[in-house]
Parts: C-alpha cells; sequence; structure tokens
C-alpha cells in the first residue's frame, strides 16, 4: 500500500482511506471483516464523522479497535456538521463533537480532526485558535477542513502563520473522474481546476470522499437507465459518460476495469491524494486495491480528462 504524508503528522497516511459510513456495532462481522482485511493489504487510515449513522460508525470502529493495534492505525474524524438548529462551527460544538468521538471509539487523541463543514460567517482566526486549544491539550494530532473552499483554508493557514500556530494540514473534498452537476449533499465541495491547481501550489494532501463517484464507473448505470435519481442528479451529464468511455478504454491496456481505473485517477495527481473508499464487501474491497496496482502517466489523466 503506498502512503503519503499529512504535514505535522508523524505516521504516514495509506493512500487508500477506509470509509465507516456502513459500520455499526449491530453487525460487528461486516465491520470486522473489512477493516482487517484492510489492515492486511497495508491500509492504517479509518474516515469517520461524528454523524455517521447517528454515532454508531464511531462506537463500531470502537469496538474494533479495543482488540487491534492502536498506535499502528490513522484515525480521521470530523466534526461540528451542521444539524437543523444551523451552523455548528464554534468553541462549543466543536469541544462536544470531539469529546464525544474521543468515548465513542475509546482513544485519547484523534489523529486527524476535521471539521466537517465550515461556517463562512466566523472569522478563520477564531477556527484556528479553536483548533489549536485542542491541540495543545492533546485531544487532536493535527487538524483539516473538509468541505471548505481552498480559499477559506488558505486565509486559515495565513492566520496561522503569523500568529506562530498550526494550520490546516489537509483538505478533504470530492474529487473523482466524474465532475459533479451539483453537490451530492447540501454544503459538499468538489475540486474544481481551481481547487486542484491550489492543491498543486501548496502541496496539501486531498482527502477525497466519494472518490469513486458512487458507482458511477462501474457499469451498473447508463444515459438510458434513470431509476437512480440521485445518481442523475449528480452525475449523469454528457461529459461524463465521455470520460467513462475512456476510463473503459485505458482499462483495456492496463489490464484492469474502468473502476479501478477511475480511482487511480485520484490517486495520481500531481500533489499528495488519498482515497475514502467505501465497500460493502470483501470483493468490493479488493476491487478498490487494485487501484494501487495501476499506473497513469501525466498524459493518461489528462486524457481522462480531456480526451486530448
Amino acid at each position: 500500500m503506498r502512503t503519503i504524508e499529512i504535514p505535522g503528522l508523524e505516521k504516514r497516511c495509506s493512500q487508500l482511506v477506509m470509509g465507516s459510513m456502513v459500520f455499526s456495532p449491530e453487525d460487528m462481522d461486516l465491520c470486522e471483516g473489512i477493516l482487517d482485511r484492510f489492515v492486511e493489504y497495508g491500509g492504517n487510515a479509518i474516515d469517520l464523522a461524528h454523524i455517521y449513522n447517528g454515532g454508531k460508525s464511531e462506537l463500531a470502529v470502537g469496538q474494533w479497535l479495543q482488540k487491534r493495534d492502536r498506535e499502528k492505525l490513522l484515525l480521521i474524524d470530523k466534526g461540528a456538521h451542521p444539524n437543523a438548529a444551523g451552523p455548528r462551527v464554534n468553541a462549543k460544538d466543536i469541544a462536544a463533537d470531539l469529546q464525544d468521538s474521543l468515548e465513542r471509539l475509546h482513544v485519547e487523541m484523534i489523529d486527524v480532526y476535521l471539521l466537517h463543514r465550515d461556517d463562512t460567517s466566523v472569522p478563520v482566526g477564531d477556527i484556528v485558535e479553536i483548533l489549536n486549544e485542542h491541540k495543545s491539550k492533546g485531544r487532536i494530532d493535527v487538524f483539516g477542513a473538509s468541505n471548505w473552499t481552498w480559499q477559506r483554508i488558505e486565509a486559515a493557514n495565513e492566520y496561522a502563520y503569523a500568529h506562530g500556530l498550526t494550520g490546516f494540514a489537509c483538505n478533504s473534498p470530492n474529487l473523482s473522474l466524474a465532475t459533479a452537476n451539483e453537490p451530492r449533499w447540501a454544503g459538499c465541495i468538489t475540486a474544481d481546476a481551481e481547487t486542484l491547481a491550489w492543491h498543486a501550489r501548496s502541496g496539501i494532501p486531498l482527502l477525497s470522499w466519494s472518490s469513486q463517484a458512487g458507482g458511477f464507473f462501474t457499469g451498473r448505470f447508463s444515459p438510458d437507465k434513470t431509476d437512480d435519481a440521485e445518481m442523475v442528479r449528480v452525475y449523469y451529464n454528457a461529459e461524463n459518460w465521455r470520460r467513462f468511455d475512456r476510463a473503459k478504454q485505458l482499462a483495456i491496456q492496463k489490464g484492469a476495469d474502468a473502476i479501478t481505473i477511475a480511482l487511480a485517477y485520484v490517486l495520481h495527481q500531481p500533489f499528495p491524494t488519498a482515497a475514502i473508499i467505501g465497500p460493502r464487501s470483501r470483493a468490493e474491497l479488493e476491487s478498490s486495491v487494485k487501484a494501487i496496482q495501476v499506473g497513469l502517466e501525466p498524459e493518461e489523466i489528462r486524457w481522462l480528462q480531456t480526451g486530448m
């Protein structure tokens, strides 16, 4: 398993990150089976969030962790997601979510803590100060953002640098070969060309969620098959179908399949990337692992994107 470095973090992060949305204490066989196999393949990073399954995902991973070597694993967790009352990017809600997550996971520190959404009405300096306080108390090692614009992250890091504080170490937007017509969920950010250029300039790692575009490249979908309303809304457009065709052509040359090529695309950007995957079975996990073995040249990345 290839790894990337997240600035400020001693552990390296496996380039495939195990998503946890499907995990629950009610099905520990699924949780343990997939996570154990993931670790056998060399994976060490697990992506979590305070809101996933109403907290059940953290509880399940917490149970699994009790019998494993915590020091070899890298926990990426998220908090401060808005609720019906509105945004929650403030000292009280960040502290509450973080404490919940630590207790559910039975750990004293989270390796990478991400703010799950932004609240642009809150000055970035205030947010940086809050996160640095938790870092100084040993609750988190490094921190970053999920679904923030690159401009807000850059502003936060400029504040941190000017005040001798730690800044944001990574960014977690959506990035996939299929471009989204609109956000899959409210408040989500998809990495556009400007965002990718900023990552290339800054070198800040990108941890992509929905890196396989909800299975768009599996072959289960086609322009005339419109029964999945969410897929139609988010991913059905002419350019994505052309990219799917190009992925299939390249897959033949590489001895792979289109979904493997699509995941390899995320892993071969000109800056550090990791892809959050969400397999629901060992077979789906093994399909994702194949992407690690596929090499893509810059001209192939460009061809997948543009056809040129």
